[in-house]
């Protein structure tokens, strides 16, 4: 059971890295007017949101201890995210406090993941 919560907790990261990475792709176009949602971040936070809920079970499944408020604070903010991304995806660009916001949200939520103990 354990390996497969590592295949998971890999395919998280590997979700961070899709929404992350394509928020920083779009930083210049930012600085122009111009960045837009791409389909990576939506799949990226898709990804998140599944391997999130699966590690849940995992752990819980295994009598692991699970804090139940980083995870639903966790959970909040990807939720925003993932609405922000979905419901702008198919604009042409994207206003630079929604597409800033979207950026500053992935990030507290990797530092949440990281730092909150």
């Amino acid at each position: 059971m354990d390996v497969l919560i590592h295949i998971f907790v890999g395919l998280h990261i590997v979700g961070i890295a899709a929404l992350l990475g394509g928020f920083l792709t779009q930083m210049k176009a930012m600085g122009q007017d111009a960045a837009r949602f791409t389909p990576a971040m939506l799949h990226g936070a898709l990804t998140m949101l599944v391997t999130g809920a699966v590690l849940v079970g995992l752990n819980q499944a295994q009598d692991y201890s699970v804090d139940n408020v980083k995870i639903g604070v966790k959970l909040a903010l990807l939720v925003v995210i993932l609405g922000l991304v979905y419901v702008k995806r198919d604009d042409e660009k994207v206003e630079k406090p929604l597409f800033g916001m979207v950026g500053l949200l992935t990030v507290a939520n990797i530092f949440i993941a990281v730092l909150w103990t």
